[in-house]
């Protein structure tokens, strides 16, 4: 009996002091989201970003490159509030059980969040302010004003930070003349340009372009067969 009121008392302490390690980390995420704000209104970064040269309106979009990109980004986008407890809870048994942060559980949302405001250091302060930050987005814009920030903030590579860019740059096209081949080719780029860019690693790029197409297929966008059609276009992996 003694053993187990210690281990009662044990495990309190512990989930207190969890509690309070968290009410902290959210204290000092809110003050440094506040302190963004304060430097540049959400408004005025917003614009700053719909003021590129290359900003490419969502519906100039091919549907399959959109699709790619929530597939492999983040499929329940259009169901969430800006934050997603499944893939959060997901990602937080997995990095307990690598010892290290290896999974984010970001939305869309907190992505943009992180690249409009944020460093891409994997630290609790700054995903605590990146969760106050998508919040933000999500009460004053729309699910696709959200999208189309982010297709348009994120790098592809090569210098390139939005879509346009990158579809100019590596097909020599407008985006809305994207095939299903490169939309998907391109979607699966953001997750690790510095290896995925196909003027690094044409190999790479296209095993990337592979779980793309198997998101796509396990979310509904594509058919097996259509999935096999892209695939079966791809040059690195044929070769």
């Amino acid at each position: 009996m003694k053993i187990r009121k210690i281990l009662k008392r044990l495990l309190l302490l512990v989930m207190t002091v969890f509690v309070c390690a968290g009410f902290a980390v959210a204290g000092q995420g809110y003050t440094m989201y506040h302190q963004a704000i304060e430097e540049m209104s959400l408004v005025d970064k917003v614009a700053s970003i719909q003021e590129k040269e290359n900003y490419t309106k969502l519906e100039e979009l091919p549907e399959v490159y959109v699709n790619a990109v929530l597939s492999v980004e983040d499929h329940r986008y259009y169901s969430h509030f800006g934050i997603d407890p499944i893939a959060i809870g997901r990602a937080v048994v997995n990095d307990i059980k690598a010892g290290s942060f290896v999974e984010g559980g970001s939305t869309i949302t907190q992505q943009l969040a992180k690249n409009l405001y944020f460093s891409q250091e994997k630290e609790l302060t700054r995903k605590a302010a990146e969760v106050f930050m998508a919040f933000d987005l999500e009460r004053n814009y729309t699910k696709d004003e959200i999208l189309e920030l982010y297709v348009n903030s994120i790098y592809f590579g090569d210098g390139y930070y939005t879509v346009g860019e990158a579809s100019e740059g590596y097909f020599d096209k407008e985006p809305a003349d994207m095939t299903e081949y490169e939309s998907t080719l391109l979607a699966g780029i953001p997750n690790a340009p510095s290896k995925y860019a196909p003027t690094k690693n044409q190999e790479l790029a296209e095993k990337r372009q592979l779980q793309v197409l198997k998101r796509m297929e396990a979310c509904g966008y594509f058919s097996q067969e259509e999935a096999e059609t892209v695939a079966a276009q791809m040059i690195a992996l044929i070769e």
